[in-house]
């Protein structure tokens, strides 16, 4: 019998996000020095740190690189994120074993090729909305927003609110 998604969802304790297409729109801004610059959604930013304060895993595993962005990213507390990764599965199966965690308990959210196969071991596979088609035929939810558009706060905030970890006061102030 399979479980309904409300219970997959309840019993996620570890959040795992790529960056480009998930945490940001997909757009790279190239600018004359060879820098690119990423956009970044305020909502998934509250939500990002709330998780963390309410004692959830978040943990971002990324194939691309950006200091700025891990920079972001450790402001908000998260302090596992690991750029440059080839082989997400890998890195996210020696991560598991090495907490001790259960993969029904870890949600990952990816976008497109590159994530399927990590998706295809975890507990909660989830898409953005404008995710790739064979990364949306693996996932077990797909986010009713885009990469970089609020998907990641759409999971957070599900599972947070089922495990009454949502809060509407909190001096979680900068995003």
């Amino acid at each position: 019998m399979s479980m309904n998604i409300l219970d997959q969802l309840k019993q996620i304790t570890t959040f795992v996000f790529d960056v480009d297409g998930v945490l940001t729109d997909g757009t790279l801004f190239v600018f004359d020095d060879g820098q690119f610059v990423r956009r970044m959604n305020i909502k998934d930013g509250f939500a990002l740190q709330l998780a963390v304060k309410k004692g959830y895993r978040v943990i971002i595993i990324s194939g691309g690189a950006s200091d700025a962005v891990t920079q972001r990213l450790n402001r908000l507390g998260i302090n596992d994120v690991f750029m440059q990764v080839t082989d997400k599965k890998g890195k996210l199966a020696e991560y598991v074993k090495q907490h001790n965690l259960k993969w029904n308990e870890v949600l990952f959210m990816g976008d497109d090729i590159p994530d399927y196969e990590v998706m295809k071991q975890v507990g909660l596979a989830c898409a953005p909305a404008d995710a790739a088609t064979e990364i949306k035929q693996i996932a077990n939810y797909i986010s009713l927003l885009p990469g970089g558009q609020g998907c990641a706060r759409e999971v957070i905030e599900k599972v947070l609110k089922l495990n009454d970890h949502w809060e509407l006061h909190t001096d979680v102030a900068s995003k």
